[in-house]
């Protein structure tokens, strides 16, 4: 994470007007096309016509000397070629008009999250297959409604991160290795959390020798009780990237915290992948092909370009920003829009050696990697620990237009408030006019369509709740920001001012029978050492929208089955047993549906049954429909998505 602050150093001293640039500096050096093919059997989108599927490898390399590249840590000390560049390569995968001429002549690039395509499921409504794979869309079923291609976009994609899954189509980057450099570091493992219960640890580096008398292995049951060692002879590295556990008491179980700080070696130079994004868009954008000839993949004249990230790449997005990555070696903005989805407040853990941006904070897991730092928010603030003033905008000439959308979770899990309040959780903060925040109500972290509702290791159901409606028509609007000026809807946030941001103490949320209610969110807490953590008193205030009486939120954007629902929706759940009791679970929401008449109410259900709110179905139809409308009228609702909802309503029982 120190990148952050020698970019803003770096790209500082680089005058923007009068630059002359070597062409043979280009850090696009190679475009290696293995196949182009059909996408959708040929399916044609409206008058756009058919799209294509383009599949391949780019190379690249990079000036370690050039002051754009000077917050990569470990690049100068990275293997070179003759040129004295460090290269890299990566996967690339695109889906281009056949017809370039009736495209639109805009880039939608989504960055990968773990190596895996999110945009194209959420954005057209796609509901995943039980043995699908997203990650290599070719059927008319992978099209989904068609809205991304019947808007004419050329979408692309490139690999940026080495240690991403390969099964399923997952895509990667190949990045240098620092040979035989070795640091004591440190992994943690939660058995049941995100995968099977298990006695092998599977190390994110290798280890420096098998032996390892300094390695310490601790356990915990909850975050924030003390570590209790296991004694060496209770773990062995059975391999270089393996360590077994050879414990009786307590053997391996769900919900139990393994730390385990071990000598590793030869870490990848994991930056890399800031500057493989940014050089992929702006040879994209460039309509020009690489050096050895081979036509440009994009494949006719690019004029804009949007970033989209979800989760993990929506926080690889926000450093992007922050690292001054956005400009071009061209003096250039590479994204002139960006819609960042589920990031919180976070960044990724990327640019340090032996990073593990595969980890994520929570109240539960990895809850001292590195990822909530300041400066939180596109608003400037001062950090009441440091004293700085400081915001994730550079305003250098550089910043796109900025959307930033999160569901309830990441208000609970993921420090959101903190997007738009002071770090000490006083007063709102004033956004900037180039960008735009909105509270997508009453969703979970992962809520598109197709989200089961089974509580699987929470307590409560899950929150099914989709966000994606809400998304799709702030790219529209996003779009249309960049491409005319007009500007989207104002932020729809939870505030101070007005009381819908409020401590978690004083939530004053409905006691609804069956549903176990979180009393606690994920603190946010002044990071340090993460191989060491020291925790401190941290003076980062984390709020929580306010709800209605129902248990609802009562702020940011409603969609239409929010604003007139069945049910209650949350953004936060708790694991059940045996994990930690009261621990939030992972990123999940809740769901309790409201009875259909008074009489078939749960006592002391204190939520007022289907009948007794909307009468009847019919009249339920009708007051839905007329939200919907008004969302349209906004621009938060696109007017196609109107009669999803309204069809879905027509499938609820009568009462």
């Amino acid at each position: 994470m120190r990148w952050r602050t020698m970019m803003l150093a770096a790209v500082a001293i680089v005058p923007v007007i009068g630059i002359s640039f070597d062409p043979a500096a280009a850090q696009v050096t190679r475009i290696q096309i293995t196949k182009v093919d059909p996408f959708a059997l040929g399916m044609r989108f409206g008058d756009v016509g058919a799209y294509e599927r383009v599949i391949g490898i780019v190379k690249g390399e990079l000036d370690p000397g050039d002051p754009r590249n000077a917050g990569i840590i470990g690049l100068a000390q990275a293997p070179k070629n003759a040129r004295g560049r460090v290269e890299y390569d990566a996967d690339l995968f695109l889906l281009r008009p056949v017809d370039p001429a009736k495209g639109s002549g805009k880039l939608l690039f989504e960055v990968l999250n773990r190596g895996n395509k999110l945009m194209l499921h959420m954005l057209l409504q796609v509901p995943p297959l039980p043995a699908g794979n997203t990650n290599d869309p070719k059927l008319p079923y992978d099209a989904g409604d068609g809205l991304l291609f019947r808007l004419g976009y050329t979408m692309a994609w490139a690999g940026w991160d080495a240690n991403a899954p390969r099964n399923n189509d997952g895509m990667v980057a190949r990045l240098p290795v620092l040979k035989d450099v070795t640091r004591m570091i440190r992994e943690e493992f939660i058995p049941g959390a995100r995968g099977p219960v298990q006695e092998r640890l599977r190390l994110s580096f290798p280890a420096a020798g098998t032996e390892q008398p300094e390695a310490r292995l601790t356990i915990r049951v909850a975050e924030g009780e003390p570590p209790r060692d296991v004694p060496r002879q209770g773990f062995r590295f059975s391999d270089d990237r393996t360590v077994e556990l050879l414990l009786t008491d307590p053997a391996p179980k769900a919900g139990i915290i393994y730390d385990l700080t071990y000598r590793a070696t030869n870490p990848i130079v994991g930056g890399i992948g800031f500057a493989i994004q940014r050089d992929v868009v702006a040879f994209l954008r460039a309509n020009q092909p690489d050096p050895a000839g081979t036509a440009n993949p994009a494949g006719g004249r690019i004029t804009h370009a949007i970033g989209f990230g979800i989760s993990q790449s929506g926080r690889f997005l926000r450093d992007f920003l922050q690292g001054g990555f956005n400009q071009s070696l061209a003096g250039k903005k590479v994204f002139d829009g960006v819609l960042v989805h589920t990031a919180g407040i976070g960044g990724v853990f990327l640019n340090e050696l032996f990073a593990r941006p595969f980890a994520t904070r929570t109240q539960l897991q990895d809850h001292w990697m590195p990822e909530n730092r300041f400066p939180f928010s596109a608003a400037r603030a001062r950090d009441p620990v440091s004293g700085k003033e400081a915001s994730t905008l550079r305003g250098d000439g550089f910043d796109p237009l900025l959307i930033e959308t999160n569901t309830s979770t990441e208000y609970w899990q993921k420090g959101a408030s903190l997007l738009s309040t002071d770090p000490e959780g006083k007063q709102d903060l004033e956004l900037p006019p180039t960008t735009r925040m909105f509270l997508i109500a009453g969703t979970q972290h992962g809520g598109r369509a197709g989200t089961a509702d089974a509580p699987g290791n929470c307590v409560n159901p899950r929150n099914p709740h989709s966000a994606a409606p809400a998304l799709r028509a702030l790219l529209a609007a996003l779009d249309q920001w960049m491409t005319d000026g007009t500007a989207p809807p104002e932020s729809r946030v939870p505030r101070i001012a007005d009381g819908t941001l409020v401590p978690v103490d004083l939530l004053n949320f409905p006691p609804i029978p069956g549903l176990v209610i979180a009393r606690a969110a994920n603190p946010v807490d002044v990071e340090g050492d993460w191989v060491k953590p020291d925790p401190k008193p941290s003076p980062y205030v984390v709020l929580v929208p306010a709800v209605h009486r129902d248990g609802n939120e009562n702020s940011g954007i409603r969609l239409p089955d929010i604003a007139v629902p069945t049910a209650t929706y949350t953004g936060w759940n708790l694991y059940a047993p045996p994990f930690a009791p009261g621990a939030l679970c992972d990123r999940d929401g809740s769901r309790s549906g409201f009875a259909t008449t008074d009489t078939a109410s749960i006592p002391g259900d204190p939520r007022p049954s289907l009948r007794s709110r909307y009468g009847d179905k019919r009249n339920y139809i009708g007051r839905l429909s007329a939200a919907a409308r008004e969302m349209v009228r906004e621009r938060l609702l696109l007017e196609e998505d109107v009669a999803a909802y309204i069809a879905a309503a027509k499938l609820i029982p009568e009462f």
